[in-house]
C-alpha cells in the first residue's frame, strides 16, 4: 500500500458497537501505518487521546449522524471533545436548514463550531447523498465563507458515501483554502487513489488500512 495513500486516511470506527479494546486497535493500527488521524466516537476520544498521545491526532464527530441538534447542542459537543482532547473535528450540517435555504443558519452553525474547535481543524459533512447538484454548490460557498477547514462528503450512515462526482464537483467550486474529504465506501486501493488524484486530501475509511494489513501479513507469508 502507498504510503501517500495512507498518510491520507482518517481511520475510521465509528459503529455504535463500537468497544474501547476495538477503538485501541485502531489506533494502534493508525500508529503503525502513520495514518493522518483515527476518528472514533466522542465518548472514547479521551481515553484515546490519553492512549495515543502525541503518536496519532485524533479525530471525532459532532451532530452525528443526522446533523439535527441545535447549534447550542453541537458547540457543546465540540467543547467537551475539545477538553477531552480532540485534534480534529467532523461536524454534520442541519440538513434541512439548508433545504429550507436558511443558509445564514447553516453558516453562522458552522462557524459557531468552529471558534469552538479552538483553531483545531474543522471539517463539514454534507452528506451529499441526500442534496440536489444545486444544493453540493452552495455548500461549497458556505463552507468556503465559513472559515471551515475541509468539506466533507458523508457519515457513512446514508444511503450513500462519496462518489468521484463529488469529489471533482467539490474541486471546481471550493475556495483554494478549502481542503475536501471523501468518506463512505472507500473499499479499495484503486478508488483511494482516483479520489486522491481528483482532489480529496482526507479519505474517511477503515478500509484501506485492513487492506494493507492483509498486504503484510500476505507479504509475510512468501
Amino acid at each position: 500500500m502507498d504510503q501517500k495513500i495512507l498518510s491520507a486516511v482518517d481511520h475510521t470506527l465509528l459503529t455504535q458497537t463500537a468497544t474501547w479494546a476495538e477503538v485501541k486497535q485502531i489506533c494502534d493500527d493508525a500508529v503503525e501505518y502513520r495514518t493522518a488521524s483515527v476518528c472514533i466516537p466522542p465518548s472514547y476520544v479521551k481515553r484515546a487521546k490519553e492512549y495515543v498521545g502525541d503518536r496519532m491526532k485524533v479525530c471525532t464527530v459532532i451532530g452525528f449522524p443526522n446533523g439535527y441538534q441545535t447549534a447550542e447542542v453541537k458547540v457543546f459537543e465540540t467543547e467537551d471533545a475539545v477538553r477531552n482532547g480532540a485534534d480534529e473535528i467532523d461536524m454534520v450540517i442541519s440538513i434541512g436548514a439548508l433545504k429550507d435555504g436558511d443558509y445564514e443558519t447553516v453558516k453562522s452553525e458552522i462557524q459557531a463550531v468552529k471558534a469552538a474547535c479552538k483553531r483545531r481543524i474543522l471539517k463539514v459533512i454534507i452528506e451529499t447523498c441526500l442534496l440536489t447538484e444545486d444544493e453540493k454548490i452552495t455548500m461549497c460557498r458556505i463552507i468556503s465563507e465559513s472559515g471551515a477547514d475541509f468539506i466533507k462528503t458523508s457519515t457513512g450512515f446514508s444511503k450513500a458515501g462519496a462518489t468521484f462526482g463529488d469529489i471533482a464537483l467539490f474541486k471546481a467550486h471550493v475556495d483554494a483554502g478549502v481542503k475536501i474529504k471523501a468518506a463512505g465506501g472507500i473499499g479499495s486501493e484503486a478508488d483511494a487513489e482516483k479520489f486522491l488524484a481528483l482532489g480529496a486530501d482526507r479519505l474517511g475509511t477503515s478500509r484501506i488500512v485492513k487492506l494493507a494489513k492483509q498486504e503484510h501479513v500476505e507479504s509475510d507469508s512468501y
